[in-house]
């Protein structure tokens, strides 16, 4: 196959790829190389990056943003979620600087917590705790924040009611 040809498969695939969801360069350049030849690999890399259509920046970004909107997590985990996505140190670094665990670990208890209707005062904070742990968020922000929800529905409680909470 000629070079030429081989070229606008590579890009087709990319474009493709790129239509599913944001990705950054490094996976688009690893799913290339999977079944084209280095050269065109790059030659669609550096051309995709030059019509931006691959922009690390805007993908860390925009990866960062629907992680701490749609499924919270701390930014140390969405930090470590774009290194193995490829993009380099200081581009995630950049992209998670404005994200709060506070109010992301609340986020993400608040939405938990529905499931925990019922329970019982040490049950929701070992639950809850370890919730927000596997989301990434430190021991601190875990533990005062499954206080803060468990203060919110009223201390007087023996079991959590999450009617109080928007």
């Amino acid at each position: 196959m000629s070079d030429d040809r081989q070229y606008q498969k590579a890009r087709d695939t990319a474009l493709r790829l790129l239509t599913q969801r944001p990705r950054s360069e490094s996976e688009v350049s690893i799913r290339l190389a999977q079944r084209f030849p280095e050269n065109i690999v790059d030659r669609v890399v550096a051309s995709l990056r030059e019509q931006s259509f691959l922009n690390d920046d805007e993908f860390a970004r925009l990866w960062t943003e629907s992680r701490d909107n749609h499924n919270p997590r701390s930014a140390a985990a969405i930090r470590r979620e774009l290194l193995g996505k490829g993009v380099s140190k200081a581009i995630a670094e950049e992209a998670v600087a404005e994200v709060d665990d506070s109010d992301g670990a609340y986020r993400a208890a608040v939405k938990f917590s529905r499931r925990l209707a019922g329970v019982e005062y040490e049950s929701f904070h070992r639950r809850l705790w370890g919730h927000l742990q596997r989301r990434g968020y430190n021991a601190t922000v875990s533990r005062q924040t499954a206080a803060r929800l468990w203060e919110e529905v009223g201390e007087d409680s023996n079991t959590y009611d999450d009617s109080e909470i928007e």
